[in-house]
């Protein structure tokens, strides 16, 4: 199993209110990754990135096992998501600088035989394979709400003026809902967790391009952080690669 982390403050944004972490316990064939991206006035979006990071990967990691069934993680992943939710949302109701502020979370619990993927918000979960790229998490947000119901064509998504508009957060209300995916991540594909820092600059298909041309996944990585920069870098740019390759070089893993 090979992991790399990286996150930057972009080029507009005075701080950076995202959040990544990233937990490799190979000797049992199991990888956990989670991406928050923050938000609320002042500190209060680092607040509620960090906090509800941390909440999250202690809880998982107290329950997830290389053994547990399908539903299990799912169990797992779901528990740890309410209590980041509690931690957060607690946090905000008893001090007045912290009021409204809450994060996306998009997860990913990895073993040997399956790969699950949770979801609140509008950072992205990809999987990436020799010719293709695939979102496969979907966004809760206003944007993306308006194209399900036919009131908004994909291609106008990224230019509309509420696109960053979200409509489900980690610790707005006392409880949210979650989506959880199951994947089959094969070795050689790449899985890559994003805040929107990332896709709101770069189209899918030159991010699936940068990762399939680049060597290791550390430089795909800082790739992908460059590349949204080019494109003007508008927001903070979180990007938490994993694949099963093995390798005798493999890149360095970073946690923030």
């Amino acid at each position: 199993m090979t992991a790399y982390g990286t996150s930057d403050r972009g080029c507009r944004r005075p701080t950076n209110q995202d959040a990544y972490a990233l937990s490799m316990r190979e000797e049992e064939g199991i990888a956990v990754i989670a991406v928050c991206d923050g938000m609320g006035g002042a500190n209060a979006g680092n607040v509620a990135s960090r906090f509800a990071l941390d909440t999250f990967m202690e809880r998982i990691q107290e329950q997830v096992t290389a053994r547990m069934s399908r539903e299990g993680i799912e169990r797992a992943l779901r528990d740890a998501a309410d209590a980041a939710n509690e931690t957060v949302f607690r946090l905000s109701t008893r001090q007045p600088e912290f009021a409204g502020m809450g994060t996306t979370l998009v997860a990913g619990v990895i073993t040997k035989e399956k790969a699950m993927l949770l979801n609140i918000g509008d950072s992205r979960a990809y999987e990436i394979d020799a010719k293709n790229i695939m979102q496969l998490t979907e966004d809760h947000s206003y944007v993306n709400e308006m194209i399900r119901q036919g009131k908004l064509r994909a291609e106008d998504a990224r230019t509309h003026p509420n696109r960053n508009l979200i409509t489900r957060a980690v610790g707005v209300d006392p409880r949210v809902e979650a989506d959880v995916y199951e994947v089959d991540l094969r070795e050689g594909e790449v899985l890559l967790l994003c805040s929107d820092g990332l896709n709101s600059m770069v189209e899918d298909a030159q991010i699936g391009e940068i990762i399939r041309r680049s060597g290791d996944l550390e430089t795909a990585g800082q790739a992908l952080v460059e590349a949204a920069k080019l494109c003007g870098g508008a927001d903070n740019i979180t990007v938490v690669l994993f694949s099963r390759d093995t390798s005798e070089n493999e890149p360095a893993k970073h946690e923030e």
